[in-house]
């Protein structure tokens, strides 16, 4: 081993293998040749900014790293497929092609809470797309139940909840990030309520702070138990009355589009699929804001709605952008559990039913079924302690008595005070024969959250220039190896209000993509395919899909061990081996889209990061627990960095449509 190399918590992958089998190795201040790794590191003191990366040759240094991503600014001047493009009040659709390319000086992926309050602010200078996959409603942000973490009271303070974001992150979080985040939520929450979003007051006139586990004070802001929608409510109602923002909803993202200028990747635009008419549609931007949400449905149970396929991450990840900390994939403690219900319902859930962890908070007590209360015997903060805490303690005892719940019982608080604070809990379980003001309620854990994402520095850039990311597709540093409950919400509404003014400097100082429109191959729908092949194929895939989901759950949960994770990397690669080998059996072409099988690409490249992450942290911390290295190393508090893969013979699922081999 030479003077610049030395064993850490690194992941390298050979190209062209298609596997996930690794060798373990660190480069210290050498260059990773482009086309030849892809590699999971843990950088000393690499915090979540200071991944200095120029990205085509991927140098990553484990020492006097900046505090921000530095993504060289470029003069598009220098590139011939550029032209200069004064802002302009009205959106231009071009007629390249069949018409289907449209221009936009900014496009947003994702309908969400930071998709929305971005496309908002940058609307003042430009035009706008906000290109969302299912209706606009549909994004984790309206699932949120909970609400929003501010320091809003006089006895609280900004040390405070940074003390308890870093305590629940058990201390892998980014200092910098949480003190911004910290300190400027406060301001984020009078923006949404001076837009008209209405949350919940006291008696007194001020805002009701509600306080959820790992919290110190109170100071959730919320809306009964339905703030997210609240939230979503409003900003969806600024952005419609919005004549710059041109919502496109039923347009399923497919890949980003970008290309190599001199050592820098830059993004100028995405290819997106019209799942209602069929149609490829090609946006061509200035900047494009990725704030498309999680992967939950890696997992067969999750909280998060059906479009949470982990599009972005994986669209990203293919766009050569650096992904960060996909091992701590946090499992909500307490999802409604089907089974335990009075009534059963009829056909299940495509996502399970949150109970928000302000009922822990309000005094909720969690029970196993010999109606024995048992986190005292795993944390003193008991029902108060962080997710990862909860989620573990109630794997353990669902485990140890071979149960398929536990019960979180609230009825022990006045009836009204329950009604009014947990409406929308209490009327679900009701439609199943369960009063949440005099029984207890049935959870178990659902994955729900991934601290994981695209790398981004504190104004959400990328080491892909042109291209930002906020919200939960985003690793900030925020959450570290745990998110505290209800700062989710938190760092979308700040981290898309940080990424506006960037955005506009890059937008003023770009063009247009003027090029040839052939330089990205446009993707193509099946219709060529008999209808009985394309059956076959949507059959196949809606297995395979479980089938990753099993294996995900399995070997990939909330308690792994070394062995269950090479179990599961070889299942996968045998999964996806033998998924990519039918497809094309049954004349599939390389550039080919479909819905469900553009989904399913995704989630194997989601779930491989996830996978080859955890196998990287030889350590347990926050959500990432294995039993072959149960505790805290102190030398590994660090990110997992994954950077920039191959393109060149890999697997179908990583490489960029457009980059395909014909």
């Amino acid at each position: 081993m030479s003077s610049n190399e030395k064993t850490a918590m690194t992941t390298v992958l050979p190209a062209g293998s298609g596997t996930l089998h690794y060798s373990v190795k660190i480069y210290k201040g050498q260059h990773f040749r482009r086309n030849s790794w892809v590699s999971v590191t843990a950088f000393k003191r690499c915090t979540q900014k200071d991944l200095s990366c120029a990205m085509s040759s991927s140098i990553c240094r484990s020492h006097g790293v900046s505090k921000s991503l530095k993504t060289q600014r470029y003069s598009f001047s220098h590139f011939p497929f550029y032209e200069s493009w004064k802002p302009s009040r009205t959106a231009v659709n071009s007629c390249l092609e069949d018409g289907s390319t449209k221009f936009f000086d900014f496009v947003v992926i994702g309908s969400g809470v930071a998709g929305l309050r971005y496309a908002l602010e940058v609307a003042k200078h430009g035009t706008v797309a906000v290109i969302t996959k299912a209706e606009p409603h549909e994004s984790n942000t309206n699932y949120a139940q909970g609400g929003v973490s501010a320091v809003l009271c006089p006895s609280d303070s900004v040390e405070s909840h940074m003390r308890d974001t870093i305590v629940a992150g058990a201390y892998l979080c980014d200092e910098e990030t949480v003190r911004v985040v910290c300190t400027e939520g406060p301001d984020r929450i009078r923006e949404l309520i001076a837009m008209g979003a209405s949350f919940d007051h006291g008696e007194d006139g001020n805002l009701h702070l509600a306080r959820e586990g790992g919290h110190s004070h109170h100071r959730i802001v919320h809306a009964a138990d339905m703030t997210g929608r609240e939230i979503e409510r409003a900003l969806l109602e600024a952005v419609v009355n919005d004549p710059n923002i041109s919502m496109f909803q039923h347009h399923f993202a497919i890949d980003l589009l970008t290309s190599q200028g001199g050592s820098e990747t830059v993004c100028h635009g995405v290819d997106t699929l019209n799942t209602e008419s069929l149609e490829v549609v090609r946006f061509i931007s200035k900047v494009t804001l990725l704030a498309s949400g999680g992967a939950g449905h890696i997992y067969p149970t999750t909280t998060n709605p059906p479009v949470a396929t982990g599009d972005g991450i994986a669209m990203a990840h293919r766009a050569e952008a650096v992904i960060s900390n996909m091992e701590f994939v946090q499992f909500h403690p307490t999802a409604l559990a089907d089974e335990g219900l009075p009534i059963k319902p009829e056909k299940s859930r495509e996502n399970a039913f949150l109970v928000t962890e302000a009922v822990r908070g309000d005094g909720g007590i969690l029970y196993n079924l010999a109606k024995e209360r048992f986190m005292p015997l795993y944390d003193e903060r008991e029902e108060l302690a962080p997710r990862d805490v909860v989620a573990r303690s109630i794997d353990d005892q669902l485990k140890k008595w071979n149960e398929k719940y536990v019960l979180l019982n609230i009825s022990h608080k006045p009836k009204e005070q329950i009604l009014a604070h947990f409406p929308n809990i209490a009327a679900e379980c009701l439609k199943y024969g369960l009063d949440i003001t005099s029984q207890p309620i049935p959870v178990v854990p659902a994955a729900h959250y991934m601290c994981g994402g695209v790398r981004a520095g504190l104004q959400g850039e990328t080491n892909v220039s042109g291209l930002y990311v906020a919200g939960e597709v985003a690793c900030t540093g925020l959450h570290g190896a745990n998110r505290l409950a209800s700062n989710s919400l938190l760092e979308a509404l700040v981290f898309a209000r940080r990424a506006v003014q960037p955005s506009i400097d890059h937008m003023s100082q770009s063009g247009f993509y003027v090029g040839p429109s052939s330089r990205w191959a446009r993707p193509v729908m099946p219709s060529s395919l008999p209808s009985s092949a394309m059956d076959d194929i949507l059959n196949v895939t809606e297995q395979m899909r479980k089938d990753l989901q099993s294996i995900m759950w399995e070997y990939v949960g909330i308690v792994r061990s070394t062995r269950r994770l090479e179990s599961a990397e070889k299942k996968i690669h045998e999964l996806e081996t033998q998924w990519e080998k039918f497809l094309f059996q049954q004349g599939w072409e390389p550039t080919m889209v479909a819905l469900e099988a553009c989904e399913m690409r995704n989630l194997f490249c989601c779930a491989k990061l996830v996978v080859s992450s955890a196998l990287a942290r030889h350590e347990s911390r926050g959500l990432h627990y294995t039993i072959d290295f149960p505790h805290v190393e102190e030398s590994m508090r660090l990110p997992t960095i994954i950077l920039p893969c191959s393109t060149v013979s890999t697997t179908w699922s990583s490489r960029q449509l457009h980059k395909q081999p014909v």
